[in-house]
């Protein structure tokens, strides 16, 4: 379990990944992202995930630099948007997003989405960038069981990460448990169902009993059901509230509690028939 923000999952190369993140989707490029992401870093996160699609890997590159954090003791998340998948165009994409960051290699590189017919392409390239060192895991984004099994059939690699929509009112079960069975860690993306579960009355209820927040309360679900957590936040305090959530534990019933809110509702598309936001 992950009991604090510097807690890491082994993913299944190896490669120890923080166990809790920042999220910047939707955070402007330039100042915003380069605070909030300067800000996490300085208040002691050590994983951000960001993305092609973002269009803010360069203010995220510019907050790693300005924390005067080690470059190895962050880690970092990018990932191949649609337009840019297949073999060359998956290549040309990840230089671009390095450049952008003005990083050496990534920590972790997805397929931001299952674009069909054009996925396994994707793949085989990003399995060059992992052989070649740029990349110390590769994984995948948005992919339901049928993508794992079509990607698992003939990749030489497994992916390390499946991240995916995952909260109280998505808990995607089967998912969690095939990719639990094939040593795929489960990440989840909107852990909070941008603000929708905020005022949900069992975990209102369970907040109170632990004087928190509806929010660390959901964080601390993910953190005690083994999944890596990426809330997003621009504001300082709440990078700070967002991260509070070690000082207590939920009981195994509240943990079930929480689960059983599932009613599989999607704040995003669906992977079977929207190829991104």
């Amino acid at each position: 379990m992950i009991n604090s923000l510097q807690d890491t999952v082994t993913l299944n190369n190896g490669v120890k990944m923080p166990g809790f993140g920042l999220g910047v989707y939707k955070v402007d490029d330039g100042e915003e992202a380069t605070k909030a992401v300067k800000a996490a870093l300085t208040h002691g996160y050590r994983s951000i995930d960001t993305a092609s699609f973002y269009d803010n890997e360069i203010g995220v590159g510019e907050g790693i630099r300005q924390s005067g954090i080690p470059r190895e003791e962050i880690f970092v998340t990018s990932k191949v948007w649609n337009d840019e998948q297949g073999y060359d165009n998956t290549l040309n994409a990840f230089e671009s997003s390095l450049e952008k960051l003005g990083l050496d290699y990534l920590d972790l590189y997805l397929i931001h989405w299952p674009v069909s017919g054009k996925f396994k392409e994707t793949w085989r390239a990003m399995e060059k960038l992992y052989a070649e060192g740029k990349v110390r895991a590769i994984g995948v984004s948005n992919f339901h069981v049928q993508h794992l099994e079509s990607l698992l059939a003939d990749c030489d690699v497994r992916p390390a990460i499946n991240q995916v929509e995952h909260h109280p009112h998505l808990t995607q079960p089967e998912l969690k448990s095939f990719c639990e069975n094939r040593g795929i860690q489960l990440e989840a993306w909107s852990p909070l169902k941008r603000g929708g579960l905020l005022d949900e009355p069992t975990i209102v209820k369970i907040a109170e009993k632990y004087k928190k927040s509806t929010a660390q309360v959901i964080l601390r679900w993910d953190t005690q059901t083994n999944v890596v957590t990426i809330p997003k936040s621009v504001k300082e305090h709440r990078i700070i509230e967002n991260a509070n959530i070690f000082d207590f534990a939920l009981t195994e019933e509240e943990v079930e509690q929480i689960s059983g809110l599932n009613i599989n509702d999607r704040s995003g598309g669906n992977p079977d028939s929207f190829d991104g936001e």
